[in-house]
């Protein structure tokens, strides 16, 4: 830690983004993570471990112990490659999710966005000439919002990946109601021609990594990655933060 960073810990001591305790020595597992979570909060996140989806990334909840295709996947394969999130969506983490995007929490982007690059530089291979991309926001919500989680997560990963990061060239072009509002159903219409590529040529022959905080149905990383792959993506891969599981979809 720098002396500059150490002055600032002395005036304004580092505190939990959950919790809002001080932050111990111990909690900083390592310097990447810039204000980390506390290590109570931190532990209570449920990671996702195998058995789970190759595809989509999640978890099974009874078979076979080693991942295998799940019923949705073997029934419609999504137009992405490959989804993958490092925790599940519930407890602590759901809540200070909720917080970063509805109640004006930008500033958790710092502890959230180095987990999240962290875990994409570990789970999917670097490749020549990717492109990261977040999921972008109708101009609507933006100015609602006053800005997209997304991209705040992406700019991290892109980061930490050393890849190229487009946040202009993936549109929404239609605005839609917040899928949490609808039933699993009505998710994959509301989404349905929601996304437009302003260059195909940007994409054309290239690997796309798509950043989004929470994977649910995945209708949406789904629709994204149909309008990318139709524009001439090579491949599409999705990483989320956090996802749903079987018993919350």
């Amino acid at each position: 830690m720098s002396i500059l960073n150490q002055l600032i810990d002395m005036i304004y001591p580092p505190r939990c983004p959950i919790c809002h305790n001080m932050l111990a020595e111990g909690d900083y597992d390592n310097e990447e993570l810039v204000r980390p979570f506390c290590r109570s909060c931190f532990e209570t996140f449920q990671q996702i471990e195998s058995p789970l989806c190759p595809i989509c990334g999640r978890p099974h909840i009874s078979g076979p112990a080693e991942d295998h295709l799940c019923e949705n996947c073997l029934r419609n394969r999504p137009y992405y490659d490959r989804c993958a999130s490092p925790y599940l969506y519930e407890g602590n983490l759901m809540e200070a999710i909720h917080e970063f995007k509805y109640m004006q929490k930008s500033h958790l982007a710092g502890s959230f966005g180095p987990l999240l690059a962290s875990f994409a530089s570990t789970h999917f291979t670097l490749q020549d000439n990717l492109l990261v991309m977040p999921v972008p926001l109708h101009p609507k919500r933006l100015r609602e919002r006053g800005f997209n989680q997304s991209l705040l997560l992406a700019r991290h990963v892109a980061s930490r990946l050393g890849a190229q990061l487009d946040f202009l060239s993936l549109r929404r072009v239609r605005y839609t109601k917040p899928q949490t509002e609808l039933s699993k159903d009505e998710r994959q219409k509301n989404v349905k021609m929601a996304f437009g590529i302003l260059d195909k040529q940007v994409v054309k022959g290239r690997s796309v990594l798509l950043v989004d905080d929470v994977a649910t149905t995945g209708n949406t990383l789904n629709e994204c990655a149909r309008v990318l792959k139709k524009s001439g993506a090579q491949k599409v891969l999705c990483v989320t933060l956090a996802r749903t599981s079987l018993s919350q979809s």
